[in-house]
């Protein structure tokens, strides 16, 4: 214990970086239980889209989506994600959404708008399409 008391007096500024680290990751990990916004790894995503037919929103710009997609999936315009105007999914509402983006971190902002807005089974695909092609599924032009 002499030890570590020695150590942070001596390494304050490093003691420091280390508490606020291990809070932050404190903090992401009771923050992501507590969430009602869900991440699906792509395992769960297939799953979601064949058995429960889930509807999946790519928000990613129009040249990137043509690029490649995943199969059934459907485009919202940005300037409609932005708004966080969602009126052309209403139909949809009570239907499992898969919100996809190019690497999962964009989606979770367009998820939680859409969880405000009613719906109530919108969830991100972890990783986003990054990890959907790395997991070796199938994307269609």
């Amino acid at each position: 214990m002499d030890q570590i008391v020695e150590f942070v007096t001596n390494h304050y500024i490093l003691s420091g970086l280390f508490a606020a680290l291990l809070v932050a990751l404190i903090y992401t990990t009771v923050a992501g239980l507590f969430s009602p916004l869900k991440e699906l790894t792509t395992h769960e995503a297939t799953l979601l889209i064949n058995k429960e037919d889930a509807y999946i929103l790519d928000i990613r710009p129009s040249a990137e989506f043509k690029k490649g997609h995943i199969l059934g999936s459907k485009q919202i315009k940005p300037e409609l994600v932005t708004k966080g105007d969602f009126s052309t999914l209403e139909k949809f509402k009570d239907k499992p959404i898969i919100v996809v983006c190019a690497m999962g971190m964009t989606s979770k902002r367009t998820a939680s708008q859409m969880l405000k807005a009613g719906f109530t089974h919108a969830a991100t695909l972890k990783g986003g399409i990054n990890a959907w092609q790395g997991a070796n599924l199938p994307i269609t032009k």
